[in-house]
């Protein structure tokens, strides 16, 4: 009844982990973004359905192709990154027959061996598993999966971690900053300099004070540092966009 989908770039490291961890699924399919590494030959070794498929900057496009190729009633969307618990496995397995059309599943994160409780991570709710015909994905960037219908929310999380090391958290924030400020330009959304300068403050605030994001530790104090970047850059790159034109 259940398809596993899950999006790859260069993902060797972490992905033998998340694949094995969704091993219960009746089909695995992974979409490559043309990788480099061994991402492809080992989701083959371990089974999984390979598409390669450019992402053109337009990752709610990629999951909508995975969710065309899935061919059971339910799909499931695991980052390269994450792992599916086994007590998670089987709380979906159960979901599956209650009656809604999709669910949220929480995620606990671990960022360079340690766990973050708190901060902009903590409570975090992703609509990950759904009917296939519930409903498409949106949004080039930050995508979300935009479901009709009943939704629940699991109890399990899913595992995740992310970002290596900080070079490639920073690598990854300067794409996805561009990414969003090319998604605001076209709605119409404009920045000036109280949102380069304010908006990012105010997150740091949100994030480091007021959801204690300071009991994570250097490791907590580095995230919410470097979300605020994400943040200043996504409106910088904004204006100067506005600017050009």
């Amino acid at each position: 009844m259940i398809s596993a989908v899950i999006l790859t770039h260069n993902s060797q490291q972490s992905l033998k982990a998340t694949l094995e961890s969704v091993s219960w699924c009746d089909e695995r399919i992974v979409v490559d973004d043309y990788s480099f590494d061994k991402t492809v030959a080992l989701s083959k070794n371990l089974g999984a359905v390979v598409y390669e498929r450019h992402v053109n900057d337009d990752f709610a496009a990629q999951r909508n192709f995975g969710l065309e190729k899935a061919k059971r009633e339910w799909v499931l969307f695991v980052d390269s990154d994450e792992i599916v618990s086994d007590e998670l496995a089987k709380e979906i397995q159960k979901a599956v027959n209650s009656g809604n059309d999709g669910y949220y599943l929480k995620r606990r994160d671990f960022m360079w061996g340690r766990e973050l409780k708190h901060g902009e991570t903590a409570n975090i709710r992703l609509l990950r598993l759904a009917k296939k015909t519930a409903g498409k994905w949106i949004r080039p960037v930050h995508e979300t999966w935009n479901v009709a219908g009943n939704i629940g929310t699991l109890h399990h999380p899913l595992l995740h971690s992310p970002h290596p090391d900080v070079a490639q958290f920073i690598e990854e924030i300067n794409r996805y900053s561009t990414l969003n400020a090319k998604y605001f330009y076209k709605l119409g959304v404009r920045a000036n300099m109280a949102h380069i300068v304010l908006y990012p403050l105010a997150k740091f605030f949100v994030n480091y004070v007021w959801r204690l994001g300071f009991l994570d530790g250097t490791t907590g104090a580095v995230v919410a540092i470097l979300m605020s970047f994400h943040s200043f850059l996504t409106r910088g790159k904004l204006y100067m966009l506005a600017r050009k034109s």
